[in-house]
């Protein structure tokens, strides 16, 4: 007996923690699942069919909370048999059968560089009642040629390669995604192409250094050359990419975000610490004076470029004075966000077993100072934009007070978070009005109010222009982009046969 009813197709939810990386893959984990016949089933829904793990092993506590999720699910699982449980992703990667000895009630464990086996382990799992454990030290094939169902109709994560060639004292990704390998341009530009088709008008370009790209091709320019092709793309409106490293960034991929009309100006490139000590030992090959001459740069190509960063507070060995050179780098590069975070152990990581760990008491009051001063020059940056015009692409999910307050929100090309007025009555956004504005539309508004994390714009927009992808929101239709056929296996409903032809195209 399984939790389906018969003649239905069975049904699965993924469930995603950690980076975009992560959330892509996802988007390629439900593509799988639905070309191999099952049907995604609502997060608020208890009771799938199948329920996939796509975990994180950059926290130190990542296995608990994986385990103690697994718990939850047990007793749901013993309440519906047939229900599969599936483990993927980096912790995956990194515990491999110890997922299955901790927790016997998991059907699958599938690592980073086979997502594409995942429909296949299932059958396997489920035909010989029996745990299957699949993890590949390399890529068998590269995630993008896979099918994706993606999860907005008006933003799409492309990736240009996975894996990752440095070794960052902190960081455990390579050694759970592997050495950089890169996509062909080619390949790039033409998923690019398929998610515009399909009226998506954003798309970020995702790799682990989007700009040692070209490292496997003997290209060092690649990125440069990537980023001015995206701008031959008719209709595709916005273009960002995540994350660079310092040490590889070249004048070029300015010249090119300056040069090419659809590359948003915003540049999220991480720092990490603001100490040359602290950042030669975390083994990050740059140092601040070469980070802030990045954003010089940058500044005079672009005087309008939103800059964010990631910055790592406590790290072992981290003196006073490393702590103050971190605050003066904030103070210099002006960043308009930033990712802050409290240093812990990564297991597997050199830094882990480096001596002068810090104190907790410590790192906790320096993380506090610290955000302090980003807010404090967050909110300054942002006051500067009251009263200007900015365009917005709206979104779903990025204002949580929208409901109450009568607000949509969105993203401005900056990347600045955006909450403005509608000036419609009823319901913000509701299709049921003429005209009323849709996720993936664009409008255009004047900022009345800043706050360190947003801006706020509460006159009437002074311009909205209706979008496939609104249309493709409004109608409720996600974003495919098909992949590669793999002859992967079918469940559920059979497919109804073909018509009977005849002439010569039976022959």
């Amino acid at each position: 007996m399984t939790t389906a009813a018969v003649g239905s197709p069975r049904t699965y939810q993924v469930r995603t923690y950690g980076c975009q990386m992560n959330v892509h893959d996802s988007e390629r984990i439900s593509g799988l699942l639905e070309q191999a016949g099952y049907v995604r089933l609502a997060e608020a829904d208890d009771n799938p069919d199948v329920v996939v793990f796509n975990t994180c092993a950059v926290r130190e506590n990542a296995d608990n909370r994986l385990y103690g999720n697994l718990g939850h699910l047990r007793p749901v699982k013993d309440r519906h048999p047939g229900m599969q449980i599936a483990v993927g992703g980096c912790l995956a990667q990194k515990d491999r059968g110890d997922i299955v000895r901790k927790a016997p009630w998991v059907d699958v464990v599938f690592g980073t560089h086979n997502i594409g086996s995942l429909p296949v382990l299932l059958e396997r799992a489920r035909h010989n009642t029996a745990a299957e454990v699949e993890i590949l030290e390399s890529l068998d094939v590269f995630p993008s040629t896979l099918p994706a169902r993606r999860e907005s109709t008006y933003a799409g994560w492309v990736s240009i390669s996975v894996g990752c060639n440095n070794t960052c004292t902190f960081c455990i990704v390579p050694a759970l995604r592997g050495k950089e390998k890169d996509r062909r341009p080619g390949d790039v530009l033409a998923e690019v192409r398929a998610l515009v088709a399909e009226g998506v008008l954003e798309v970020t370009l995702l790799g682990q250094n989007v700009n040692s790209y070209g490292v496997e091709f003997g290209d060092r320019y690649a990125f440069g050359k990537l980023l001015r092709a995206c701008g031959d793309i008719d209709g595709l409106e916005r273009v960002r990419f995540t994350s660079p490293h310092p040490k590889d960034f070249t004048d070029d991929v300015i010249a090119a975000m300056a040069e090419t009309p659809n590359v948003c100006h915003s540049l999220h490139m991480p720092l990490q610490s603001g100490s040359d000590d602290v950042l030669k030992a975390m083994r990050r090959s740059y140092r601040s004076e070469r980070y802030l001459g990045i954003i010089d740069k940058v500044r005079a190509a672009m005087p309008d470029a939103a800059i964010t960063t990631d910055i790592i507070v406590g790290f072992p060995g981290e003196t006073e004075a490393d702590f103050q050179h971190t605050l003066d780098v904030v103070r210099a590069a002006r960043f308009s966000s930033a990712f802050t975070f409290q240093y812990s152990k990564r297991p597997g990581t050199p830094a882990a077993t480096m001596p002068d760990q810090l104190p907790k008491q410590v790192v906790q009051e320096r993380y506090e100072r610290l955000i302090a001063t980003v807010e404090e020059i967050t909110w300054a940056e942002n006051k500067r934009l009251v009263g200007e015009t900015v365009e917005v692409l709206v979104a779903v999910g990025e204002g949580r007070k929208d409901e109450r307050t009568g607000r949509l929100s969105g993203r401005a090309r900056d990347g600045r978070l955006v909450h403005f007025a509608t000036g419609a009555t009823g319901q913000p956004g509701a299709s049921s009005q003429p005209g009323a504005i849709r996720p993936g539309d664009i409008v255009h508004t004047t900022i009345t109010y800043a706050a360190p994390h947003h801006l706020n714009a509460d006159g009437a927009p002074l311009a909205h222009r209706r979008t496939r992808a609104g249309d493709a929101a409004e109608a409720g239709r996600a974003a495919r982009t098909p992949g590669v056929v793999l002859g992967l296996p079918t469940v559920g409903v059979p497919a109804a046969p073909p018509a009977p032809t005849t002439g010569c195209a039976a022959h």
